[in-house]
């Protein structure tokens, strides 16, 4: 390959809707490790860079869930209470006796339920989709609450070692599985949204809804499957955590809703619909598990952590729109 044609490759990569977000992210994500670095040096240890990418696994998944749902321009509030039904779900059956991986399979039907119900919530019934998954999500967190008659469940037991070594405490070449589940995920769901007729759908109908209609989309079914994959990424992350604890906890999985969001949006996905990669919601996922951990390195307390990565929350929508905003006004000035 010469020169010209590596320039053109380069120019197609970076030329990619949603890619100059990607890269601003990327950078940002650099700075901040650097500055986190020479705060306190420990965070570079192999140990805390290990636990880490551990930890970003499963920003990444709800980052994914929910970036499905905001490219169609709705919103995915039931995605934490899904995490939490998922592990209450999960662990609850296992302290019952029930084959682990069976208790999984049942368990991600379960949560399929959910995300199918919403689809069909805000694209059959026409509800309001902070309505829709607002209820849902207080369904969700009450079958956590009552799945083991509204207390915490006692630990899995060693049946469920190899469940626990295969979601989070397990390594395949070097890396955590938790890691390599996220890759996994990450490449499909990433091939479906960039390769396929149904992911450009989900980019039509998020840009425009009304003309992606008459063009022959199928509203309810792609809004359906995005709500399937946003329900589907939660409880993985559900099942992690049961691993990860070896116990259920009817708590799980709060404010995830807001980290998945956040995933989204820092990594460039609008909130408006019609735009964003997955590539940068993996940044954006990187970017949060790193202010987490980097500002408990530096001292921080949790309500300085809160404060700092709410407020950067807010600009990255902020600026959105504003661009957004901006570039439909052009348009319409060189459209007259």
């Amino acid at each position: 390959m010469d020169n010209k044609e590596k320039n053109g490759v380069m120019h197609r990569l970076i030329s990619r809707p949603g890619m100059g977000q990607v890269i601003t992210a990327f950078i940002g994500l650099i700075v901040l490790v650097l500055v986190f670095g020479l705060i306190n040096p420990t965070f570079f240890s192999q140990r805390n860079i290990s636990n880490l990418l551990r930890q970003i696994a499963p920003f990444i998944l709800i980052g994914i869930g929910q970036s499905y749902v905001l490219i169609t321009g709705n919103i995915d509030l039931s995605i934490g209470s899904i995490v939490g039904m998922s592990t209450m779900l999960s662990a609850t059956m296992m302290t019952k006796n029930v084959n682990p991986w069976l208790a999984m399979i049942l368990t991600i039907f379960a949560a399929l339920a959910v995300g199918v119900f919403n689809g069909y919530l805000v694209a059959g019934f026409k509800l309001p989709p902070f309505i829709a998954t607002l209820g849902t999500m207080t369904i969700a967190r009450g079958i956590a609450q009552i799945s083991n008659g509204n207390y915490n469940t006692n630990a899995i037991g060693p049946a469920a070692e190899g469940f626990r070594n295969f979601f989070y405490y397990g390594k395949t070449l070097g890396l955590y599985n938790a890691i390599w589940i996220a890759i996994a995920i990450f490449l499909v769901f990433n091939f479906f949204l960039g390769r396929t007729r149904s992911g450009r759908y989900i980019y039509a109908l998020g840009s425009n809804p009304e003309a992606a209609r008459l063009s022959g989309v199928n509203v309810v079914k792609t809004t359906v499957i995005v709500y399937t994959v946003s329900a589907f990424c939660a409880s993985i992350v559900g099942l992690t955590q049961c691993a990860s604890a070896g116990m259920g906890a009817m708590d799980a999985g709060n404010s995830y809703e807001m980290y998945a969001v956040a995933a989204s949006v820092i990594g460039g996905v609008s909130t408006l619909g019609g735009q964003g990669i997955l590539l940068g919601t993996v940044v954006g996922a990187s970017i949060w598990a790193v202010l987490q951990n980097g500002l408990q390195f530096a001292g921080a307390p949790v309500a300085i952590r809160n404060i700092v990565i709410g407020l950067i929350v807010i600009v990255s929508v902020l600026l959105d729109i504003i661009v957004r905003t901006g570039k439909a006004k052009t348009f319409r000035k060189k459209a007259k």
